[in-house]
C-alpha cells in the first residue's frame, strides 16, 4: 500500500513526465527529505538527503539512502530538491539556501501542499530564481527553476539565508534572561506555557542521573540545573538536531555545572540507560498537524523502562490527552500536581 505523502509523490512527477532528468554527474541534495515509496526503485546516483528530524532520518537510512542532519555549505549540486517547511520565514531561508547550494547550470525543484502555502512558496522562489515552471496535482504544487548560472536576486538570497539563523531571544523566565533559538523549532520565540508550568512544579531535591525526554532548545534542562544543584548528570534526548544544537549553546551560556549529554535520538525507540528522575513535555504532533497521542504514550513507556526503582517521572501534557490510564499501568503511583491554561502536570513514581 502506498504511503499517504502526496507532496513527496508530486515532487517526483516532473521526472516521471520527462520534464526533468536526473543529473548524469554531481548528484543532488534533497532538503527536508522524507522516506516513502516514490524513492524506491529509482536510480538516484549521488543523492544526499538532508533531514534534521531523527525518525525521518532513520527511515531514509533504512531505505539505503545517504543522510546528513545539517547543512554542508561547501558542496554544490546540479539539482537541489526540497519539501519546504510550513513556517514562512524558515521556508524562505530554505529557498535561499537551495540557491546557494546550486552548481552553475543547476535546477531547484520544490513541492508544497496547497493548504500549506504552495502559491506563496512558488512566488517566493520566483523572487530568488526568476521565472518558474509549475504543475498542480494531488492537492499540491510542484515548481522548478530554469537552469541557473546565478540567482535572479543574489542580494535577496543572501538576506533570506539569515531568516532562520540562530538568534538570541529575550525572556526573563529562562536562566540568564535569554535563550538561543531559531524559526522552525518548537516554541522557537518563547517559553511554551506547558513547559513553564512543568518547571514551576519541579522539586528542588533531585539528585543522581536525570534525563529530559524531548528537550527542545533546553528550557526544562536549564530549570532542572538551576533548581537542583545536587544533580550528578543530565542527559537531553531530542529528535530535532537543530533544537539539540540550540540546547547545547543555551546550557553552555547558562553556565551548567553538571556533566551534560546531548543525544539526537527518537525517544519512541526507547532510552539506552537508567535514570533517577525524568522530565518530559512530550510531543503530541509529529511533523504533521494531526494529533498523535501514541507519541506521548511511547514517551511514557520509554520513561518507565528507563527509571531506576523508585524513580520519578514529571510529565506535562494537554489536559484532554488520556495518559493517566497508561501511566497507571506502568507506575506504582500517579498524582496530579497542577492544572492551568489547559495543561496538567503529573508525577508518576516507579515501584
Amino acid at each position: 500500500m502506498r504511503s499517504a505523502d502526496p507532496a513527496l509523490e508530486t515532487l517526483w512527477s516532473p521526472f516521471d513526465a520527462g520534464l526533468l532528468h536526473w543529473p548524469g554527474d554531481g548528484g543532488a541534495l534533497f532538503m527536508g527529505a522524507r522516506a516513502g515509496w516514490p524513492l524506491q526503485g529509482r536510480p538516484l546516483p549521488g543523492l544526499v538527503c538532508e533531514q534534521a528530524w531523527k525518525p525521518q532520518a532513520d527511515a531514509l537510512q533504512r531505505q539505503g539512502l545517504s543522510v546528513v542532519a545539517g547543512d554542508d555549505a561547501k558542496t554544490h549540486y546540479p539539482l537541489v530538491l526540497l519539501l519546504p517547511p510550513r513556517q514562512r520565514e524558515q521556508a524562505r531561508a530554505w529557498f535561499a539556501r537551495a540557491l546557494a547550494r546550486l552548481a552553475p547550470g543547476g535546477t531547484v525543484l520544490a513541492c508544497m501542499p496547497n493548504k500549506e502555502g504552495a502559491k506563496s512558496g512558488e512566488a517566493d522562489l520566483a523572487r530568488l530564481a526568476g521565472p518558474l515552471r509549475s504543475d498542480a496535482r494531488n492537492h499540491c504544487r510542484v515548481f522548478w527553476s530554469a537552469p541557473l548560472d546565478s540567482p535572479a536576486d543574489p542580494a535577496l538570497v543572501e538576506a533570506w539565508q539569515a531568516l532562520d539563523a540562530p538568534r538570541w531571544i529575550e525572556d526573563a523566565g529562562v536562566p540568564g534572561g535569554r535563550f538561543l533559538s531559531r524559526p522552525g523549532v518548537f516554541a522557537w520565540d518563547r517559553v511554551d506555557p506547558a513547559s513553564r508550568l512543568l518547571a514551576e512544579c519541579l522539586p528542588a531535591n533531585l539528585q543522581g542521573d536525570i534525563a529530559d525526554l524531548g528537550a527542545g532548545w533546553g528550557y526544562l534542562a536549564g530549570q532542572l540545573l538551576v533548581r537542583n544543584p545536587a544533580i550528578a548528570s543530565l542527559d537531553l534526548y531530542e529528535a530535532d538536531a537543530n533544537a539539540l544544537a540550540l540546547a547545547r549553546g543555551n546550557l553552555q551560556a547558562w553556565g551548567a555545572g553538571a556533566p551534560i549529554g546531548f543525544h539526537w535520538h527518537d525517544v519512541a525507540d526507547g532510552v539506552p540507560r537508567r535514570y533517577h528522575a525524568i522530565v518530559s513535555n512530550p510531543p503530541f504532533h509529529a511533523q504533521g498537524r494531526e494529533e498523535r497521542t501514541d507519541l506521548g504514550r511511547a514517551f511514557i513507556a520509554a520513561a518507565a523502562d528507563a527509571l531506576h526503582p523508585g524513580g520519578r517521572l514529571f510529565l506535562v501534557a494537554n489536559r484532554h490527552l488520556p495518559y493517566e490510564a497508561g501511566l497507571g499501568g506502568l507506575f506504582a503511583s500517579v498524582r496530579l500536581l497542577a492544572q492551568r491554561d489547559g495543561f496538567k502536570v503529573i508525577e508518576a513514581r516507579r515501584a
